[in-house]
């Protein structure tokens, strides 16, 4: 489900079962986080897939990347996987408005 930046904050902000993933490079992640953000690069192919399928499902999964297109793809993929709640910033962090953190 695509966010905006708004209602992906209030939303997270609300949610006590909320995990944060950055689905970018490591570099791009080096260069800088939403607070909390654990990093699963997405260009890991079957290893993305392996790190997804040991993420808890109950949890509710915020996800981000550059500037959106990657986080959407990974949202459909942990669907497939059976994580019902994933949640993609819309715009990425390109268009984030709020802190962003060394990691």
């Amino acid at each position: 489900m695509n966010l905006k930046q708004e209602d992906w904050i209030s939303q997270l902000e609300a949610d006590e079962n909320a995990v944060i993933l950055d689905v970018r490079t490591e570099d791009e992640y080096n260069d800088g986080i939403i607070a909390n953000a654990i990093n699963i690069d997405i260009h890991m192919g079957q290893g993305f897939v392996n790190e997804i399928e040991t993420l808890d499902k109950n949890k509710n999964y915020y996800v981000y990347c550059r500037s959106g297109a990657r986080s959407a793809k990974a949202c459909e993929v942990m669907n497939e996987l059976g994580i019902e709640n994933a949640y993609n910033l819309t715009g990425g962090i390109l268009a984030w408005n709020g802190e962003i953190v060394a990691p």
